[in-house]
């Protein structure tokens, strides 16, 4: 049994810790640009060789967050007991698979269950298996690595739009994907099969005996309270980045620079990163949680009233600072509460619904926007969405706290 928390970061060593964090950035802005973020550049190029429905395209990589809700459980399960190497290197395998039978797809069922193939994966190879492995092996220095790993991601989309609309330029939307699997496999399949090689440690010892039970924890009011508040959080957001390039263009800003201020926004997330650990060491869990959505809140608010184009981006990427520290609220949110050691069963559950609300936040945006006679109303109510969130986040923590959480 491990004696203090330090046991997980000496089941490796310095420099295995560090190959390990190298593998999943990697990894990390492999999967998310060609799985994720290659999708919105081809799809209007999908519906238009098709001919199928734009909504069917779309809804395609909706039904695929759907799944990866659902697989997230077990994997989170399994995470726990084995450690990633399996899951994640099956995890791609199968991503490959997937863009394959997404390039090739000839009729729209074909092509949805291809991306229901591609959502399974994701919850092999995204965020929550990479943070259930840098919690496990990296034990009290966690957060460090963590920022390290999100700072990495952010930059998929930096790296794999331009890309694939490189390709897209040249080829056709299927030998893009082709090409892209090809890149998939080459990256991902040996750097997590050889990279994430090394002992899984024994998980770090509750702190409190009414810790040490996953299923009471799932079932308790924190818990569930937690759930509910990221998730609707993680619906504002989302709903947010989505539909901002529409907000300022019915704000009067041109098409190219509302396309600039939503790249100034992913920026915007890796400057919020930076600031986590000084935050996280300086203040309690639930005034981090509360700062971290308020702030979101109100930058959702200035982007509905501001009219001047200036304003307008200057707002777009401090949105983009508090969704780029919120990122790291969600990956640390179960050890801040519960502690590590059901750390990628807890997750699992908790993805699930905020994995859900993302793929209806595209939809429920525009939807809202129609509904009220304009983005700007729709983003006061995603707005007043995330203040509730935050609200209700202040009851998230467990009654016998794990740490410093008032």
């Amino acid at each position: 049994m491990p004696t203090s928390t330090s046991t997980a970061a000496q089941s490796l060593s310095r420099s295995g810790l560090r190959r390990v964090l190298a593998i999943l950035c990697v990894t990390q802005i492999t999967s998310w640009g060609i799985l994720y973020y290659a999708f919105p550049v081809l799809a209007p190029d999908i519906a238009r060789a098709t001919g199928w429905p734009t909504t069917a395209v779309v809804a395609a990589l909706s039904g695929a967050q759907l799944v990866t809700a659902l697989v997230g459980i077990p994997v989170g399960r399994w995470l726990d007991r084995r450690g990633p190497r399996a899951v994640m290197t099956t995890g791609s395998i199968l991503g490959v698979l997937a863009v394959l039978a997404v390039a090739t797809a000839q009729n729209l069922a074909w092509f949805v269950i291809a991306w229901a193939m591609a959502g399974a994966a994701m919850s092999g190879v995204l965020y929550p298996p990479a943070f259930a492995a840098l919690t496990r092996w990296y034990g009290p220095r966690r957060i460090s690595a963590l920022t390290v790993l999100t700072l990495a991601g952010g930059l998929a989309s930096t790296v794999f739009a331009p890309v694939t609309a490189l390709l897209a330029a040249h080829l056709d939307w299927r030998h893009t994907y082709l090409v892209l699997a090809v890149v998939l496999a080459a990256v991902t399949i040996p750097a997590h099969w050889r990279g994430l090689r090394g002992p899984w440690p024994d998980a770090e010892p509750a702190v409190h005996v009414e810790h040490d039970d996953p299923r009471r924890i799932a079932r308790s009011g924190a818990f569930l309270v937690l759930v509910v508040a990221l998730s609707m959080a993680t619906f504002s957001a989302f709903a947010v980045v989505v539909n901002l390039v529409p907000l300022l263009t019915e704000r009067g800003v041109s098409p190219g620079i509302a396309a600039v201020a939503l790249g100034l926004g992913g920026a915007g997330q890796v400057l919020g990163r930076l600031g986590y650990s000084t935050l996280s060491r300086t203040t309690s869990v639930r005034a981090r949680t509360g700062i971290i959505l308020l702030a979101t809140s109100m930058t959702t608010a200035l982007m509905a009233v501001l009219s001047s184009t200036a304003a307008l981006i200057a707002a777009a990427v401090v949105a983009g600072m508090a969704r780029g520290v919120f990122t790291l609220l969600q990956a640390t949110a179960i050890t801040d509460r519960w502690g590590a050691t059901h750390y990628g069963r807890l997750n699992g559950l908790m993805a699930a619904p905020m994995t859900i609300t993302m793929a209806l936040a595209p939809f429920a945006g525009a939807a809202l926007a129609g509904l009220l006679g304009g983005y700007a109303h729709a983003f006061l109510v995603l707005a007043a969405v995330n203040t509730a969130a935050a609200v209700l986040a202040l009851a998230s923590n467990p009654r016998i706290p794990t740490g410093r959480t008032s």
